[in-house]
């Protein structure tokens, strides 16, 4: 029994976190939306088993890494309240992995969906 009171408390904490996300990270939202709209494109052309799996996998890549960068912003933020430059460069770092992987997963996004949209 305790270690279900465990799991089910563990479970409670990771959608709190979620709701908290949502709540409070615009950036994460406008990526859900985005996602929506990549996987109605996914289920919309005929994408391959595989084209859906690079498309899933890319989706959660970015949705994860934005994640972590907000938990990063929200420990340097408690960290260092007063503006600081180490804080300041940490920050943009965590930003740039976010743009990359996003880069990323447009070009992934690009190369899956162009040829359905080109021979519609």
């Amino acid at each position: 029994m305790k270690k279900n009171r465990r799991l089910s408390a563990g479970f409670r904490a990771a959608f709190e976190g979620f709701r908290e996300t949502l709540v409070f990270e615009r950036v994460f939202r406008v990526m859900l939306a985005i996602t929506l709209i990549v996987i109605g494109a996914m289920l919309y052309f005929p994408t391959s088993r595989l084209e859906k799996v690079v498309l899933l996998a890319s989706i959660f890549a970015v949705l994860v890494l934005e994640l972590i960068n907000s938990v990063v912003e929200r420990i340097m933020n408690f960290l260092s309240p007063e503006y600081s430059e180490q804080a300041r460069i940490v920050k943009d770092l965590m930003a740039a992995i976010v743009l990359l992987a996003s880069i990323g997963a447009v070009v992934i996004g690009i190369i899956i969906f162009s040829p359905y949209i080109v021979n519609r």
